[in-house]
Parts: structure tokens; C-alpha cells; sequence
């Protein structure tokens, strides 16, 4: 098929090694709207929804993009086709058929608020990152320019606030069923937040509509994770030369990927468990595990990795004293503190994410994850370290990369080179006056209370921290390794 573009009528000539949808796409109707159609939703979601479809033709998803066209006009012609790439030590190639139709609301938005309205669709979810919300302190963000736009012109909206309730407000004037609204975005309590918003933008323009809102219409929470890198022309004509044929936005993504998702729906919903999605009441449990469980040990690789002359993660679960020390912070100091939710398995999911971990596909980069080391560090691992104290557990491990976070700003501060953090500044000025003392040092970081209290009063945490600190010695990476060395001993505790 030299020159050829994937399409329906290119599917069936692909190499047998090709996996493709095994339903009739032209018997699949649309049940689900999804705003933004990146590469996140395309790899994830999407997919899980192409595991239905033959036996749940009705869950096809119209794929929405706000403002680009890019998506729309790469797969418009593909008949919403496109390529999924599992990159690992194995590289396995699956066309994915779930998106029966691209639109970009910019210039369609008729033909959005048309679908929206459409009695068949029972499902609408959204990827547009935590932007995309339009939030605010309290709630919605009213000054924002896209929602001062839609207040004023309802009918016409632009933002996915004003699309998700003009669909709504249809529905409601014609007597048709509202749909489930599900936000896909790794936000805390995503489906209260949205619904909010939804709530506060509604009362604006109608009172009545958003009383309707507030007892009708299901915001469902919801967690997602996998690794998405962006797609490049390496894996075009990587993809390419496998097919036979063009794909203008193939995508890509590691092995693993998990979606949890908080029972409620207020008018049907797919099968979902069906295609490997987890059903919960408990979101936060499962968020309080990712972060603890994956986010922390990301951190503690980060910033001890990056004092180690390492530049991604799989490199740095390559070094012989880093990675075992991070399983045994795992393992041994992190999950004891978490309240799991009911049915989760935590030493398997630790097992998969030292897999993802060591992914060498994946080039994720530890000075990335090193960014916002001070809103990031009080989250992934100081409240660990409180629920430890309260326990009456040993806390000199979990110390370690709060330490190396603490000699990563010293080093960073030293040569030169900016910090990415809101606190830049006052984290430079502490670390820039830093001599190397550990207690010195240790007290002028520890009054930066939006970082550290309340725990910077408890003497304990004090005084295992100072020792962290001057465990790391000078923070290279004969230091470091040493530190880890001496880290491990007493493992078993």
C-alpha cells in the first residue's frame, strides 16, 4: 500500500501482526462525547472503549477538540482511525476504532451542541488539563475571558464549562434525559470540582437549569495513569513502515494504564469493568496510593538521581544502591501508612510500578520531575512522615529524599542554575547562604513554613532530617551512594 493513508478501506490489508478492531465499526453508534481529543485521551479512554465496543456497540465516542483542528483534520480522513503504539522492551503496534467522529468546536460548535444534545449520547468526559476548568479559588473562575464570553453569549460557548452545560440546558428544554459528566484529568477531586463549576455557571444563566444540574446530572471521580509521550515524526515513520501506510497522528504509551472510576452514573454507562476499568467509591484511597506509592518514590528518584549524575528514570533504576533502597522505602516505610481502598493489592501494584520504573522505552527525565520540588515534597512524602511519627515508626529513610531535595536546591543554587518552583526565590536566597551544616542548614530551610510546618516543630523530624542531610556529605554521587548503603542496613524494620 505504498502512499496509501490508514483508513477502513486500508484495515483489512495491514500485516497480520497488526491489531485491529475485531467489531463492525459501521454498526457502532455514538454514546459518549469526549472534550479534548489529545493524545492522553486517544491512548487511554479511547482505548478501553475500542475493548467494548463489540459487545457494547453504543459506547462510540464523538472525539471534540476545543479550539485545534489538528486532530480532526489528521483523522477526519483516517475515519477516526489511528495507530497505538505499547512501547516497552517489546514494541507492539493496535489500531484503535473507538472515535466514530472528530469535531473541533471552534468551528463546529453547532454540530457540538447538536451531538451533545442527541438522546443517544448518555456519556460526556473530558481531558482538558486543569486550565481547562476555568477555576478559580472558590470554585469557578468568573473573570476568566472564556467564561466571561459564554455568561454573556450561553448559546455559543467556548469554554468546556459552557459547552458541558449548554448541552445540558438543550436537554433539559426538550425533555431528554441529562448525561453523566466525567472528568478524566488527574485533578483532586475532579468530579466535585467540575461539578461545581458546573453549578455556579448554571445558576448564572438559569436557576432553574442549575437546580436541575444539582439533582439530576452525576459528576463521577476518577483516576487515570499511564505514561503518554508525545508523538514525533520518529514514530510516524517508525509506524509507518510497520503499516504500510500513513498515519498522520499514530500514539504512544507505556504497558501499564489504570482508570478508576467512582460508580455513579445518572443515565447508563458501558460495561467498563469489563475492559479492565476499576469501579470505587473510594477515589481518594486510590489517589492517596498513587501518590504515596508512585509520586514519592518518582520524587525520591528525582532529586537523589539527579545528585547521582543520573538523567532519567530508567537510569536511575539501573544504579545498584538507588533502586533497592527505593523498593525498601516502598515496600517497608511507605505502605504501611497507607489506607489502601477495599481490593487493592498493594505489594502488585508496587511490583507494576517498579516495572513501569525500569521501562527503558520511557525516557523520562528526573530534572523534570525534580520541577516544584516544594509543593510536590509536603504531599508525596512529609504527610508519610507524620502518619510514621504518629505510628511510632522509623522515619530515617522516608528523610532521605527530603534531604536530597534540600542538597538538589544547595547544588542547583551553586552552579547557577534556576529553580522551576513557585518558591524559587526563597529557596535559592535559604540555599544560597547554606554552609553545609547540617543543623544550620536544616533550621533555615525548615522555617520555610509553607513547606514545612506543622512538621518542622517536631524535634524528632528535625533531627532525623539534619542526619539525612549530613549522611548525603557533600551530595556526589560517591555520597549519595554511600548514604544509600548505610540507608539499607536494618532494611527489615
Amino acid at each position: 500500500m505504498p502512499g496509501a493513508r490508514l483508513c477502513n478501506t486500508t484495515l483489512d490489508a495491514l500485516p497480520p501482526a497488526i491489531v485491529r478492531p475485531t467489531y463492525d465499526r459501521a454498526g457502532t453508534r455514538i454514546g459518549i462525547v469526549h472534550l479534548g481529543a489529545g493524545a492522553f485521551h486517544r491512548a487511554h479512554q479511547a482505548v478501553y472503549i475500542d475493548d467494548l465496543l463489540a459487545e457494547a456497540p453504543d459506547w462510540a465516542i464523538s472525539a471534540v477538540s476545543l479550539r485545534s483542528s489538528d486532530v480532526r483534520d489528521a483523522l477526519r480522513p483516517q475515519d477516526g482511525l489511528y495507530t497505538l503504539v505499547r512501547i516497552g522492551e517489546q514494541e507492539t503496534l493496535r489500531v484503535i476504532g473507538a472515535i466514530g467522529e472528530l469535531l473541533c468546536a471552534r468551528d463546529e460548535r453547532d454540530a457540538v451542541l447538536a451531538r451533545l444534545a442527541s438522546a443517544q449520547v448518555r456519556l460526556v468526559t473530558l481531558t482538558v488539563t486543569e486550565k481547562g476548568y476555568c477555576l478559580g479559588a472558590d470554585g469557578l473562575d468568573f473573570d476568566h475571558p472564556d467564561i466571561v464570553h459564554d455568561l454573556a453569549a450561553p448559546d455559543a460557548p467556548a469554554s468546556a464549562i459552557g459547552l458541558v452545560v449548554a448541552g445540558l440546558r438543550q436537554r433539559r428544554a426538550r425533555g431528554v434525559a441529562p448525561y453523566t459528566v466525567l472528568s478524566c484529568d488527574n485533578l483532586a477531586d475532579n468530579g466535585g470540582r467540575l461539578r461545581r463549576a458546573a453549578l455556579q455557571y448554571a445558576q448564572r444563566i438559569d436557576p432553574e437549569l442549575a437546580r436541575w444540574i444539582e439533582s439530576e446530572v452525576a459528576f463521577p471521580r476518577s483516576m487515570v495513569d499511564s505514561i503518554t509521550p508525545a508523538t514525533d515524526d520518529a514514530l510516524r515513520e517508525r509506524v509507518a513502515a510497520q503499516l504500510g501506510c500513513t498515519d498522520a497522528w499514530p500514539v504512544q504509551r507505556e504497558p501499564y494504564t489504570q482508570w478508576v472510576v467512582e460508580d455513579r452514573f445518572c443515565n447508563g454507562r458501558p460495561p467498563l469493568e469489563r475492559a479492565g476499568v476499576t469501579l470505587s467509591d473510594d477515589i481518594a484511597g486510590h489517589d492517596r496510593a498513587k501518590l504515596r506509592l508512585l509520586n514519592a518514590p518518582h520524587s525520591a528518584l528525582a532529586y537523589l538521581g539527579a545528585l547521582m549524575h543520573l538523567a532519567t528514570v530508567a537510569d536511575a533504576m539501573r544504579q545498584p544502591t538507588l533502586a533497592p533502597f527505593v523498593e525498601t522505602l516502598m515496600r517497608v516505610d511507605i505502605a504501611p501508612t497507607v489506607a489502601v481502598p477495599a481490593g487493592f493489592d498493594a505489594d502488585a501494584y508496587i511490583d507494576a510500578i517498579l516495572a513501569r520504573f525500569r521501562n527503558p522505552a520511557i525516557r523520562h527525565l528526573l530534572a523534570q520531575i525534580a520541577w516544584d520540588g516544594s509543593q510536590k515534597i509536603p504531599v508525596r512524602l512529609l504527610g508519610t512522615i507524620a502518619d510514621a511519627l504518629a505510628a511510632a515508626r522509623p522515619i530515617e529513610r522516608l528523610c532521605l529524599p527530603v534531604a536530597g531535595w534540600l542538597r538538589y536546591v544547595v547544588r542547583q543554587a551553586q552552579v547557577g542554575v534556576a529553580l522551576v518552583d513557585p518558591l524559587a526565590a526563597v529557596l535559592t536566597s535559604t540555599a544560597a547562604a547554606a554552609s553545609g551544616h547540617a543543623h544550620r542548614d536544616i533550621d533555615a530551610f525548615l522555617a520555610i513554613d509553607a513547606v514545612f510546618a506543622p512538621l518542622s516543630g517536631d524535634a524528632r523530624f528535625v533531627e532525623a532530617l539534619a542526619a539525612a542531610y549530613a549522611a548525603l556529605g557533600n551530595a556526589s554521587p560517591a555520597a549519595v551512594a554511600g548514604a544509600l548503603e548505610r540507608a539499607m542496613q536494618g532494611a527489615g524494620r
